[in-house]
């Protein structure tokens, strides 16, 4: 099982975990915000599972339908998270909603407050170590589950506002508006969530660092070739496709040209993480009769 997998899947069982303990600090205290941030933990452990099988799909080898690898899959599920937290936030607006109509004091306030701010601590924790693991493996899918544990602790801080605010105050219906105020911000993280990862199945280039370094190294690395041009990049999960043309003297053998594109590619593959390298070879009397510049 790949490493990234085996994140998942405890990142589900992490998750059940905080659900049950934000659902009792719910059912003790009769808090609608508690219940609603026990309502998002759910959508975390969903995630999670997604993520697992979306993984497994991403870590299949290229085959005769998919030459270019699984790698989209995990956009995919980086997509349905954002969903569900878009889902997660209208659930907890709902409640909201009825809390406002109906408010209604809380019952042992300070044990609720301990289980649900001891399960949102569980959660921090975790999403550091989730966005660690995102980006040192380049895994959109556990970068997009990080992101999302992060967002259910955010709705933890509200909520733990909200209901210390009734208690101290004795107006419960700041229980139901804390609850509203924290979907709105859950429902712009899912916004984001889902635009990103819709713009790696749109085949985005990959990042300005990452495009300053694959010039750097063809520059660096291209002795004996005259010019490289049309440099393209796009990412796919933990892959990043490179593609350019490689203008060389006219009378330069096959194996001569052959051998400076397996410099490129060497010194791409070992340099970027996850890289694809394909290099289109052009004799230089072509790169003048298209009337293309010539270093």
């Amino acid at each position: 099982m790949e490493r990234t997998q085996q994140a998942a899947l405890l990142s589900a069982g992490v998750g059940l975990a905080v659900t049950a303990l934000k659902f009792y600090a719910a059912w003790l205290t009769g808090s609608l915000a508690l219940y609603s941030d026990a309502l998002e933990s759910i959508i975390n452990v969903v995630a999670a599972v997604g993520a697992f099988v979306a993984l497994g799909v991403a870590a299949r080898p290229a085959d005769d339908d998919h030459p270019y690898g699984h790698h989209k899959a995990e956009f995919f599920s980086a997509v349905i998270e954002g969903a569900l937290i878009i889902v997660a936030s209208l659930m907890i607006l709902r409640e909201a909603y009825h809390g406002f109509l109906e408010p209604r004091p809380l019952d042992a306030p300070a044990i609720g407050i301990a289980i649900n701010g001891a399960a949102g601590m569980i959660n921090a924790a975790w999403a550091w170590a989730l966005m660690r693991w995102g980006r040192q493996w380049r895994s959109p899918a556990l970068i997009a589950d990080a992101r999302h544990v992060f967002a259910d602790v955010l709705t933890s801080i509200g909520v733990l506002s909200g209901v210390a605010a009734v208690w101290f105050t004795g107006i419960p219906v700041l229980d139901p508006a804390i609850a509203g105020l924290v979907a709105l911000n859950i429902l712009w993280s899912g916004y984001r969530m889902v635009r990103e990862s819709v713009d790696g199945l749109m085949d985005r280039a990959a990042s300005p660092e990452v495009i300053g370094q694959v010039r750097t190294l063809i520059s660096t690395h291209g002795e004996g070739a005259l010019e490289a041009h049309d440099v393209r990049t796009r990412s796919a999960g933990q892959a990043t496709f490179v593609d350019f043309h490689l203008v060389v003297p006219g009378e330069m053998t096959v194996a001569e040209s052959h051998a400076i594109c397996d410099r490129l590619e060497d010194a791409l593959e070992t340099t970027i993480p996850g890289a694809v390298v394909t290099i289109h070879v052009e004799p230089g009397d072509k790169a003048k009769a298209r009337g293309l510049p010539v270093l």
